[in-house]
């Protein structure tokens, strides 16, 4: 079987580094972004088959916009929003999202939903 690629978009760096080391742990490829550039672009770039998504990287950009692009151009393409309060579970953007997770030190969740995601 071929190693699945997870694309994991987040604006802290501590975050990024622990979710590559725990998904890589656990078999997978793992790509990161701080989400600066094209969601798309990086999409097209690295082909991950998730991606694991930070609702809220920095001032300007909302992780619920990324998702929108990402629907526009790939409805299959899973998406696991990944956020540090469960209130955006509410925002009627994130229904495109295919799974939630709240940020905890414990990457259980995070893992279960990934292996859901890749079925």
């Amino acid at each position: 079987m071929a190693q699945k690629t997870i694309l994991v978009v987040d604006d802290e760096k501590h975050i990024r580094m622990l979710y590559r080391e725990e998904l890589e742990a656990s078999g997978y490829k793992v790509a990161t972004s701080d989400g600066s550039e094209s969601i798309l672009e990086v999409i097209g770039r690295e082909n991950p088959d998730l991606v694991v998504l930070d609702i809220k990287l920095g001032i300007n950009r909302s992780g619920l916009d990324l998702l929108q692009e990402i629907r526009q151009e790939d409805q299959e393409l899973p998406v696991i929003l990944s956020t540090a309060y469960d209130s955006f579970k509410h925002d009627m953007k994130s229904i495109a999202a295919d799974h939630y997770v709240v940020k905890s030190v414990d990457l259980s969740e995070l893992k279960e939903k990934v292996k859901q995601a890749l079925g």
